[in-house]
């Protein structure tokens, strides 16, 4: 489809992306070094051609994880934002980053043997939603510096800078 586009970025909106492409293979991976770089229990993955991502704000700072692949994060927040096997033709780029991540549900799991034995207990687990008195959610709120889900002409806001 010709009209594709997917933003995205990190979570202080210094660094802003697009994809004018498909999306490649929604993953998680649970290898070691994906759980170091994202600080998670996996790192959620999509791809996309090399030449449709375009970095339209800021700069996206690198990390060399090996000889062969490069981890992009902001340098003002430290979102993960990309993956990069540098011989390859794509880029991936963090689910969570992407302003409507639900758009890439992973279709397949890397690093299996790095598979902490519990992940797959999560879902049973009890929660609650940020609006639960017991959460803060309203402080939060009201004192929110994160970019909204969508591209923004200035950002941080005048009244904010």
């Amino acid at each position: 489809m010709a009209d594709e586009r997917y933003t995205g970025g990190c979570q202080c909106g210094a660094v802003r992306y697009a994809i004018t492409g498909p999306l490649i293979d929604p993953s998680i991976c649970h290898c070691r070094m994906c759980q170091k770089a994202f600080g998670a229990f996996y790192a959620p993955l999509v791809g996309a051609k090399r030449s449709d991502f375009t970095v339209t704000r800021g700069q996206i700072a690198i990390f060399k994880s090996s000889d062969l692949a490069e981890r992009g994060f902001c340098r003002d927040c430290g979102t993960p934002l990309t993956y990069d096997y540098v011989a390859a033709d794509q880029i991936n780029v963090s689910i969570g980053s992407l302003d409507d991540p639900s758009i890439a549900r992973p279709v397949i799991q890397y690093g299996l043997e790095g598979r902490l034995p519990w992940v797959g207990d999560l879902d049973g687990l009890p929660g609650m939603t940020t609006e639960n008195e017991d959460f803060p959610h309203e402080k939060i709120a009201q004192t929110n510096h994160q970019h909204p889900d969508h591209d923004t002409e200035i950002w941080p806001p005048e009244d904010r800078a």
